[in-house]
């Protein structure tokens, strides 16, 4: 017997840019009482995107609203791109957070909280980020990794570091020698679904690699030369004023990223909170990047993602994102 259904206000919102259909789509059924699991999985299975979620009452006290997160072949106990295109949907039909400074979201790995960010990454702006939940981290089998690199076609000299990365989603982080050797790749997908693993590769941008002595020690030399080669190109162009290509250069990516879960059903997802959240907490840790930067993601899929990272003054890696609100209406479930 088919189970009764009911209209429910319904979401589509792009995640992670503030242009429709360049960032990662998410669905977000902003009433998902009385559905069962079986319901809630056949529901994300049908959208196709890398993930859908379902706002539910809280049952802890201390949070704003309760998100369960659906890809198309498993539930997740949390994701970033979800988490601020549900909060961002959330807010837009009328969510009122408990404290003016935070909002609180409930998911399978217990509480993560939310700010509102200018751009620059101070708080208080219209940007949403979400506190990095805490990562544990290990060293991979060199088997597995083995196995992994050559699903990627990978060759050794290109692997610069690995780790297994564990921040309720878990991924194999691999930092590769370049941007370009992670836009190139061609993985073997099916050979990573049958291996069982998520793998997310990062690749710094020409204009971060430097020495790692220089990239710990010369933060703001090359930060002038960054700007400075970004004016100067402009300024060839005949182009934009002083303030715009600062602001072109503050969106430039200082790393590119991708993600690859077959095993979950996703040979490609367009931009990952997730993933850049472990990645920015291992990476920032060892010194391979700033405290503060922007990651690229999605260009292979025609998407043009931006996640902005900083890590504050208490040590709290926040990841933050633009959203768009594409479709507004409501859905049978």
């Amino acid at each position: 017997m088919t189970p009764p259904t009911s209209s429910r206000p319904f979401q589509q919102i792009d995640v992670f840019t503030a242009v429709p259909c360049q960032g990662n789509p998410l669905a977000v059924v902003l009433d998902g009482t009385g559905l069962d699991d079986a319901r809630m999985q056949r529901f994300a299975r049908w959208t196709n995107l890398s993930e859908t979620a379902f706002v539910l009452p809280p049952t802890d006290p201390a949070a704003d609203y309760r998100v369960r997160i659906f890809t198309p072949g498993a539930e997740l106990p949390f994701a970033g791109h979800p988490t601020l295109g549900t909060c961002h949907a959330w807010l837009a039909a009328g969510g009122r957070p408990k404290s003016p400074e935070r909002i609180v979201q409930q998911c399978g790995i217990g509480l993560v909280t939310l700010r509102r960010e200018a751009a620059g990454g101070a708080p208080g702006g219209g940007r949403l980020a979400f506190a990095a939940p805490p990562l544990a981290r290990s060293a991979p089998s060199p088997s597995l990794l083995a196995k992994v690199a050559r699903a990627l076609g990978l060759e050794a000299a290109q692997l610069i570091a690995a780790q297994v990365l564990d921040n309720g989603p878990v991924w194999l982080g691999l930092l590769l020698d370049d941007a370009e050797t992670v836009l190139a790749l061609q993985p073997d997908h099916r050979a990573l679904r049958t291996l069982g693993v998520k793998v997310g590769v990062a690749g710094l941008h020409a204009a971060d690699e430097t020495p790692l002595l220089a990239r710990r020690s010369n933060r703001e030399a090359r930060a002038f030369a960054h700007v400075a080669a970004v004016s100067a190109s402009a300024a060839s162009a005949g182009a934009p004023s002083a303030p715009e290509a600062a602001t072109a250069a503050a969106e430039r990516p200082a790393l590119e990223v991708r993600a690859f879960a077959a095993p979950i059903g996703v040979d490609e997802d367009p931009v990952t909170g997730s993933l850049n959240a472990s990645l920015a907490q291992w990476l920032i840790a060892e010194g391979h990047l700033d405290e503060r930067y922007v990651a690229g993601q999605g260009r292979c899929l025609g998407r043009d993602g931006r996640v902005h990272v900083a890590r504050d003054a208490q040590g709290q890696v926040w990841i933050g994102g633009d959203s768009v609100t594409c479709i507004e209406g409501s859905v049978r479930l």
